[in-house]
């Protein structure tokens, strides 16, 4: 078992499902602090697109990895571990409980086993062929590429996340090894944390659903536009954002192409398809505790938590 200072909390599960305010309710009880593991939240002035806690919710509690880049910088996995890893010690060290709260698999994963990433050689001939191809054929088909040779890690990509698929296309036609693999061969002998890994969902989908379709409608009552529009008249540089669900769904919109309910809608059925995708994510990693998000989550997490504190629970297991 890892060390008991390097105990950690993990909330994930698909979007909509009660996240921020389960991991606010642990951290009162448990003096914990939150650590975002949201790939869209690390931008400064996209808050209401990416879900991002209120000012109240994050003055409730000390969150890190919140607000911390300009829309026009790139931030990678790799990026994530290791300011995560600083985070946990810093948080540690103070006697608090790091928890890692979001909905991005790969940050969570990564971090709970390990991952050590290797830099990957650049060849900016094979970059931008990819890039020229990928605006000539469409995102659709440099995903179909990926899953061709890589099916497991394009799995748990949304087409529009261009940039991730195509480095996982560039390591393929550079290395010949796969994103999958790659991972797979990057994890240590022993995990890094002892990591209470706790998902939330709803036992009916069509819950999930309707919530989300209410979450998307209040985001446009809150002004979610003006933040769209933002990333429009910039998505030559704030590339990562005007790819991102949330935002990209509005640029018909502003080329007056499409009325806004039609965007709204393709807003909140991306959303529900984004949800079915992290979904198969979390269900695939392993020691994961589902809790009902419907019933009392809370209270079903505070005993974990208690159980995992107090070494009652067995987490991640050694690699053999």
């Amino acid at each position: 078992m890892a060390d008991r200072d390097k105990k950690i909390v993990v909330i994930g599960g698909p979007t909509a499902t009660g996240k921020t305010a389960l991991s606010l309710g642990l951290a009162k009880e448990f003096g914990g602090e939150i650590i975002s593991a949201d790939s869209m939240q690390i931008y400064r002035g996209l808050d209401i697109g990416t879900a991002k806690a209120t000012a109240a919710e994050q003055a409730a509690a000390s969150h890190h990895l919140v607000d911390i880049l300009d829309p026009s910088q790139r931030y990678s996995a790799a990026d994530f571990v290791k300011q995560a890893a600083g985070c946990i010690q810093e948080i540690t060290a103070r006697g608090k409980l790091p928890i890692i709260t979001g909905g991005t698999g790969l940050y969570i994963e990564s971090l709970i086993k390990g991952v050590r990433f290797t830099e990957q050689p650049f060849d900016p001939a094979l970059r931008l062929r990819l890039e020229e191809e990928a605006a000539r054929l469409g995102p659709a088909e440099m995903h179909r590429r990926l899953a061709a040779v890589d099916p497991e890690y394009a799995a748990g990509l949304h087409p529009n996340n261009q940039g991730r698929v195509l480095r996982a296309l560039e390591l393929y036609e550079q290395t010949g090894c796969t994103m999958t693999r790659q991972l797979r061969q990057s994890l240590p002998q022993r995990p890094p944390y002892d990591a209470l890994v706790l998902a939330l969902d709803f036992p009916d989908r069509q819950t999930l659903y309707d919530r989300i379709n209410l979450r998307v409608e209040q985001m446009v009552e809150q002004g979610v536009l003006e933040e769209a529009r933002l990333v429009y008249e910039n998505r030559d540089t704030f590339q990562t954002a005007a790819q991102a669900i949330g935002y990209k769904e509005f640029f018909p919109y502003f080329e007056r192409s499409a009325s806004l309910e039609s965007c709204v809608a393709a807003l909140q059925q991306a959303t529900r398809r984004y949800a079915k995708r992290q979904l198969t994510w979390f269900r695939r990693m392993e020691n994961v505790h589902w809790l009902n998000a419907e019933d009392q989550p809370l209270a079903q997490a505070r005993e974990l938590v208690r159980r995992h504190l107090a070494d009652e629970i067995c987490t991640l297991p050694t690699r053999g």
